[in-house]
């Protein structure tokens, strides 16, 4: 399914495809003609679910696990969730798409099996601003199954790193100095994770990535929703064959389950009850 929008002015025309397969998540993003999807640049982790998700430009982690797989807790079978949760692959039910000169609406829901055996839902909603080129995501999260599970998630926005030069930084309040390199750290690949909420405006934290030379110079501007969406992750990956870079808005701080369960950071929600997250991005 493709969302296809152009301003009658020219100045903001995109095309971005909707996996109507895999959560209604994104795979081309496509602005003024360039595909910000690392497409085939991507590495590979053997798991097809991720290897059908990752080319895209944004695909969601959750909402049961988040990262590399690891145990479920007080599984005698040894199950492990999967690479990024179990969300990816599940197919969207109930679409329902419609548009008019101000605006593109695409809403779902997403019925999810948990690799801990109890079942979620997820509600999501895209609008897209015909006018200005304004995306947002509304995504909703609700416990269906029998027992309580602590919720997680992550978006993955992941830009083809070809279309970047030495020009382009990553840019936020929540990085150090304000803003650092694309090409941050040494090696072919680096990761790194900080709090958002302290410098979020308003309740969102805002990070840009650009200038982008082939986009006119333009930066892409991502918000999100700080009091579910409480970290900033970015990686980078430039190994052989791999031109990728991840924005990722995420839950938790970079740790393993088992500590940030210790810790209290996270914390069950009940049968019936439901999170909510939040983000956006604009070119600009």
């Amino acid at each position: 399914m493709t969302l296809a929008l152009t301003a009658e002015n020219g100045a903001h025309s995109f095309d971005l495809a909707l996996d109507s397969q895999s959560a209604l998540d994104l795979r081309d993003a496509i602005f003024f003609g360039i595909n910000l999807a690392p497409g085939s640049a991507i590495p590979s982790d053997g798991d097809p679910r991720i290897d059908r998700a990752l080319p895209g430009f944004m695909f969601s982690c959750g909402p049961d696990h988040i990262r590399h797989p690891e145990p479920v807790e007080g599984a005698a079978d040894g199950r492990h969730y999967p690479l990024h949760g179990s969300l990816s692959s599940h197919p969207a039910k109930d679409i329902l798409f419609e548009e008019d000169e101000g605006e593109v609406v695409c809403q779902a829901r997403v019925p999810v099996s948990l690799a801990n055996g109890e079942t979620a839902e997820l509600r999501r909603l895209w609008r897209a601003d015909r006018s200005t080129g304004h995306i947002t995501l509304d995504d909703v999260v609700t416990n269906t199954g029998s027992r309580p599970w602590p919720p997680v998630a992550m978006y993955h926005i992941n830009f083809n790193t070809r279309l970047f030069d030495q020009n382009t930084r990553l840019s936020g309040a929540m990085l150090e100095d304000g803003g650092l390199p694309w090409r941050f750290g040494e090696g072919d690949m680096k990761i790194f994770c900080v709090s958002a909420r302290e410098t979020a405006q308003h309740g969102w934290a805002d990070v840009a990535i650009g200038p982008i030379a082939a986009l006119g110079g333009r930066s892409l501007h991502v918000r999100f929703r700080t009091d579910t969406l409480a970290y900033l992750q970015v990686w980078r990956n430039q190994s052989p064959g791999c031109h990728v870079m991840g924005i990722e808005p995420v839950s938790h701080r970079l740790a393993g389950r088992a500590e940030l369960i210790a810790s209290g950071e996270m914390q069950d929600f009940s049968p019936g009850e439901s999170v909510s997250y939040g983000l956006s991005f604009e070119l600009r």
